[in-house]
């Protein structure tokens, strides 16, 4: 059994982690409003965007198209692209992001395919290097990075399309985990190589029977919108990451705040306990001994 002074000690300690945790959890609090704000701006421009692409795109002939909207013609190599957080400490965040992109990555491996991995923050690298460590072929760090900015999520894109320019893959795939709420981050995977459009509702397919002329043509449009459409939407997906880093910090912090006070209040007990029985006992021997002489 732990003495006294162990015991002080140790409610001293969780004390200590209760204030640093206590202190995270109004930190990410703080950080969650604006980075919430930032990736809900980010998403009509993404989904906008990606309609018009959808108008356009159907203009345009198949022999005419970009090799970024129709791809290699083959799907033998895949690139996954897998954005996680730079940083712990915020749950099972990173974890679900890389275990979507661990599922897909087997999945493909058994239907024979060949699997490449870029890794966009440190701990997607550090889990995802344990199983396919041979798979990767790059990694990009923003710990520097304060804020993200367009040209962080450009650079990661010039970087993708070289590797596709470079006949490195067939398709490329992007892994983050879009946000819902504090509580709720869903891991998403995103195909952005060949382009995947989503699909358009019945107002938007109404208003696209309408005949439009495109200045320049319609290919020459697609050639320069698509690849600042793969940069909109890695773009989106690190908003998206930064706000559901700062939503799944902020509950783990939480709960490990709670989780220190009712640690606080078992160890006051044992404590208390522990010293009333030392006491009894002191004052047993001091009565033992009074009646002994």
């Amino acid at each position: 059994m732990p003495s006294l002074k162990d015991l002080r000690n140790r409610i001293a300690s969780v004390k200590a982690t209760q204030k640093i945790t206590k202190a995270m959890q109004m930190v990410a609090a703080a950080k969650l409003r604006r980075a919430q704000e930032a990736a809900e701006a980010a998403r009509p421009y993404a989904t906008r965007m990606g309609a018009v692409l959808a108008n356009v795109a159907g203009r345009v002939s198949g022999t005419d198209a970009p090799a970024l909207m129709t791809g290699t013609g083959k799907d033998d190599t895949h690139l996954l692209v897998v954005c996680t957080a730079e940083r712990g400490l915020c749950g099972g965040f990173n974890s679900q992001i890389a275990k979507r992109a661990r599922e897909h990555a087997r999945a493909l491996l058994a239907e024979g395919k060949q699997v490449k991995i870029l890794t966009v923050g440190k701990k997607g690298f550090d889990i995802l290097r344990r199983e396919y460590s041979d798979h990767i072929i790059d990694r990009v760090e923003l710990r520097d990075v304060k804020r993200i900015g367009f040209a962080n999520a450009d650079a990661i894109a010039r970087k993708v399309i070289g590797l596709f320019e470079d006949g490195q893959f067939d398709v490329c795939t992007l892994f983050y985990s879009e946000f819902k709420s504090v509580i709720s981050q869903v891991p998403t995977a995103q195909q952005i190589i060949p382009a995947a459009f989503p699909e358009q509702e019945e107002g938007e397919r109404a208003g696209g029977d309408a005949a439009y002329e495109y200045e320049p043509e319609a290919a020459a449009i697609l050639a320069d919108l698509i690849p600042r459409n793969i940069a909109v939407q890695i773009f989106r997906a690190l908003l998206e990451n930064a706000a559901g880093e700062m939503g799944a910090k902020m509950t783990a912090m939480d709960n490990a705040t709670r989780n220190a006070g009712e640690m606080i209040d078992k160890l006051s007990i044992t404590y208390n306990r522990q010293r009333q029985a030392q006491i009894t006992k002191e004052l047993i021997e001091i009565i033992s001994g009074a009646e002994a002489l």
